[in-house]
């Protein structure tokens, strides 16, 4: 019975043995990425403002009395 399960059913495992490195590689890449993708995105939220303009709100004028064109 437990020759049954430690029998090797997957085939000849020496001759690609770069899967589990590669494997192990891309995770370690995933998770430095993610880490730089962190950091970014921190930085960029606390550089916005604690509250946004209403966009309903009426604009001020920049000027009261425009200045008329010169010819």
């Amino acid at each position: 019975m437990l020759d049954v399960l430690a029998e090797n059913n997957f085939g000849d495992t020496r001759s690609g043995g770069l899967a589990g490195p590669m494997g192990l590689l891309i995770i370690v890449l995933l998770g430095i990425a993610t880490v730089f993708l962190i950091r970014n995105m921190t930085a960029r939220i606390r550089r916005l403002p604690a509250e946004f303009p209403d966009p309903d709100a009426p604009k001020p004028a920049d000027r009261d009395d425009p200045a008329p064109p010169s010819e």
